[in-house]
């Protein structure tokens, strides 16, 4: 049976699948992938056979009427990063082919690596993907640029596409090139101007706490507002791990895909775990959401079927519960705020310190980051006023329970 789903409308969770009972039926397919980056394992695959890395994920791409990823870095021959708090990213221009062999006809670009080896890398990855037939969203020369939807006609339906992420390392477009930033007021706007315009409002957004089950809260209550404004569905990526799924007033919102073509050499299980979003679209309406899980190889992605298909659903639906009101959300996020705790904030400002003193600029960035990116913000604004109010250690032991188990669980 169908299992209420955090809002209003149902999901089900024995075949993934959201449908839209007001709606008429389907008329075009839209699948939305998330990270996408020719790195480590899947630089020379994507170099060599750009195809081989989808596996039997590739027919469940190539069915769709389009297509769209998240770019996660530039593809330039070579450069300069700079200096930022994570790690720089960076493709070949030879790695379109893993793009282009599908093909995606849309990239995002709002995301926290597209600018990691500056301006020039990303003019570069903009040639080369209008080239290659490729439409882009989420980052411009100019913050005009970065917050301009995209609006595509798909068999005669209207889709406007809107990108925004969390402008990490000060990479949000203010008086120059950047990406479309986090400010929710501005993507509330901008949905509600082109709701007019358009059949169906994609918004997609790359923000949030890495490798956690749940959303923050600041994430739910933004995704929450914008699914208000007249977004018709909202797709998250970033925190690397699958997390739940709401239907927030009819509104379907993913909160993360996972990870995609982005490889992580480690052995725990939610970041080889993933999901495609295969959206069902109509004039005027999203018919339906089917989601799609996979594992990532160390040589490819491959589709998950039978029991660990299930198991997957399963916990899905385990963290998409707490998802069903503000309460849970705050407990959920207290869970992981108590594993966290006093230790966990010492450690990191250790390690923190320790930079500043080995690489003092990139110490300095990983320091910034922190104070100016809201998820480094409210983790630490909220842990901190727990350590002062003595709550850091309370929490709903099944908040902290997930929290551990989605950080620590091996395949």
């Amino acid at each position: 049976m169908p299992k209420r789903c955090a809002g209003t409308g149902f999901f089900d969770w024995v075949h993934g699948r959201w449908a839209n009972t007001s709606a008429s039926s389907t008329e075009a397919q839209i699948v939305i992938a998330a990270d996408w980056a020719p790195i480590r394992a899947f630089d020379r695959i994507i170099a060599e056979t750009p195809d081989a890395v989808y596996g039997d994920v590739l027919p469940v791409l190539r069915h769709g009427d389009l297509r769209i990823a998240n770019l996660e870095c530039p593809l330039v021959a070579q450069g300069q990063p700079v200096w930022k708090s994570g790690s720089e990213l960076k493709g070949r221009p030879e790695h379109i082919k893993g793009l282009t062999v599908v093909p995606f006809d849309v990239v995002t670009l709002a995301n926290n690596h597209v600018f990691d080896y500056g301006t020039e890398a990303f003019d570069a990855t903009q040639r080369l993907l209008a080239a290659n037939a490729i439409r882009t969203v989420g980052a411009g020369r100019s913050a005009e640029d970065a917050r301009r939807p995209l609006v595509l006609d798909l068999r005669g339906i209207r889709i406007g596409i809107v990108n925004f992420s969390e402008g990490e390392d000060l990479t949000a477009a203010v008086t120059g090139p950047g990406v479309f930033g986090w400010d929710v007021d501005s993507v509330v706007d901008t949905v509600r101007h082109i709701k007019s315009t358009v059949d169906v409002v994609l918004v997609i957004c790359h923000c949030g706490v890495e490798y956690i089950p749940f959303p923050p809260p600041y994430v739910a209550a933004a995704f929450q507002r914008i699914a208000a404004a007249g977004a018709d569905l909202i797709v998250g990526h970033h925190p690397h791990v699958p997390q739940g799924i709401q239907v927030h007033h009819g509104v379907p919102i993913c909160y993360s895909l996972g990870n995609f073509v982005f490889y992580q050499d480690t052995e725990l299980l939610y970041r080889k775990l993933g999901y495609l979003v295969r959206v069902g679209v109509t004039r005027k309406a999203v018919s339906c959401v089917e989601i799609i899980p996979y594992e990532i190889q160390p040589d490819r992605l491959s589709l998950l079927q039978g029991d660990p298909r299930q198991r997957f659903l399963s916990d899905l639906e385990r963290v998409s519960r707490p998802l069903d009101g503000d309460v849970q959300i705050r407990e959920a996020w207290h869970g992981f705020l108590r594993h966290y705790g006093v230790e966990g904030f010492r450690q990191e400002i250790t390690m923190l310190l320790e930079k500043m003193a080995q690489r003092p600029q990139k110490g300095a960035a990983m320091f910034r980051n922190r104070i100016t990116t809201m998820q480094h913000q409210q983790h630490w604004i909220d842990a901190m006023t727990r350590v002062i109010d003595g709550t850091i250690d309370t929490a709903p032991q099944w908040a902290y329970d997930l929290t551990v188990e989605w950080l620590t669980r091996r395949r």
